[in-house]
């Protein structure tokens, strides 16, 4: 194949992938229709755009910042007083096109506080940035004109300028439209990883000096990254403004960063698909792990520190660390070793569960001797037995996940002999 041929072939494959995302997007209210399913689907539109805006600066420009929320946040602030103006009949915009407005705060102050960050690297970058986010936080409470103190501010997204005659007052119409900004600001963030800035800031990230001995300015690249990167985390402040309609201080906060990080690193930093993953499961755990147990912030914890120990690029990494016997049609001999490791897997995960559910009963329950239901079953907190069998679980689960463990690698270890040998002959 020539390679204008296969130029054309990997351009009609980016574009059908594309195309089938957008596709999905379209299609899921077909599927899941109730009201808390549209709900968490646009939630997911928003921190997609979210995590790939940070991404830009973590897996594309190695930058680790801590403070990335003071953009979406502000870009949410923005978006709000530019509704309420509208709605005031101060000036027409658009709401189609209010996320623009979240966007350029986002910008604004990615170039202001991007000039004093994007001076360092490494851990004092990461040092300046979370001081900055706690600077923008405690400020919340200050400037109360802009942030409206402890109670933010609110607004109301049905107006009448807009570009399609919607209201968006129905949550299924404001679904499409952050469908339709998710795509777009998805693509766009895509294509500049293709450009020379994209291929900058990989060289940054992984060898600044070599990158300054050839002539770049590692400063310069770091600062367009991070200016970038803060238009479309303000983007998605201002679907979330439109979402909600209210912005509070905890939106430019410290646990909104930390929220995104774990989206990214869960996910996975080093491929661009991995922020999409980590944001959809994210935003999916928490709605549904909040309803469920109060303790859902342990398991997001337990599950990032597993990430970070067992499968540093994330579940994309883990994804992309199987193509290759797939590609050689060599999967199949993976199956059985991980169908072996996965029900000790289980079974330690459901002790696991018992364990902390059955502490945040004695501890938080105000009749700790009442049963739970967990695992289709009652479960009685205060009884010796149980606390017996859920630690019994957990432990035979753990040493049954470490033995099966090595049936695990040695199958790695015979399927990479066997690439190697195909590789050889080919």
């Amino acid at each position: 194949m020539s390679h204008s041929q296969s130029s054309r072939t990997a351009l009609l494959w980016h574009i059908g992938v594309w195309a089938l995302f957008a596709l999905v997007i379209v299609v899921l209210p077909y599927i899941f229709t109730s009201s808390s399913s549209i709900s968490m689907m646009s939630q997911m539109g928003v921190f997609i755009i979210f995590a790939l805006s940070y991404n830009m600066l973590l897996g594309q420009a190695g930058m680790l910042s801590f403070g990335h929320a003071v953009y979406f946040g502000l870009g949410g602030f923005f978006t709000l007083h530019a509704i309420r103006a509208v709605n005031d009949e101060v000036w027409q915009f658009p709401l189609e096109l209010m996320p623009l407005v979240g966007g350029v705060g986002g910008l604004a102050f990615g170039i202001i506080f991007g000039s004093i960050s994007t001076r360092r690297a490494g851990v004092t970058f990461a040092m300046i940035t979370l001081g900055i986010g706690s600077m923008v936080e405690s400020s919340a409470n200050m400037f109360t004109d802009f942030f409206g103190g402890e109670s933010g501010i609110s607004g109301n997204r049905v107006t009448d300028v807009t570009l399609f005659g919607f209201s968006y007052g129905p949550s299924i119409e404001v679904y499409y439209l952050i469908g339709a900004w998710t795509v777009m600001a998805a693509v766009a963030m895509y294509l500049l990883t293709k450009t020379p800035l994209g291929r900058i800031s990989n060289a940054v990230r992984d060898n600044p000096e070599r990158a300054q001995f050839v002539g770049y300015n590692t400063t310069i690249a770091r600062f367009i990254q991070f200016s970038l990167s803060g238009f479309f985390a303000g983007i998605a402040g201002g679907l979330f403004a439109i979402m909600f309609e209210i912005m509070t201080a905890p939106n430019v906060g410290l646990v909104q960063s930390g929220a995104v990080l774990l989206m990214t690193f869960i996910g996975g930093v080093g491929l661009f698909f991995g922020p999409i993953i980590g944001a959809v499961l994210v935003t999916y755990m928490h709605t549904a792990l909040s309803g469920f147990s109060e303790g859902w912030i342990l398991y997001f914890g337990l599950m990032f520190v597993f990430m970070v120990m067992y499968a540093p690029g994330g579940i994309a990494g883990v994804i992309y660390a199987h193509a290759a016997p797939w590609r050689a049609g060599l999967l199949w001999r993976l199956l059985p070793s991980y169908l072996l490791v996965l029900l000790p897997a289980l079974l330690a995960i459901a002790g696991l569960v018992a364990v902390v559910e059955m502490g945040y009963q004695l501890s938080l329950a105000y009749d700790p001797s009442s049963p739970i239901d967990l695992f289709y079953m009652q479960i009685n907190a205060t009884s010796l037995w149980s606390w017996l069998v859920a630690l019994l679980g957990l432990a035979v689960g753990i040493a049954g996940v470490l033995a099966t463990a090595r049936v695990v690698r040695a199958r790695w270890a015979g399927v990479n002999r066997s690439m190697q040998a195909t590789g050889a002959k080919t």
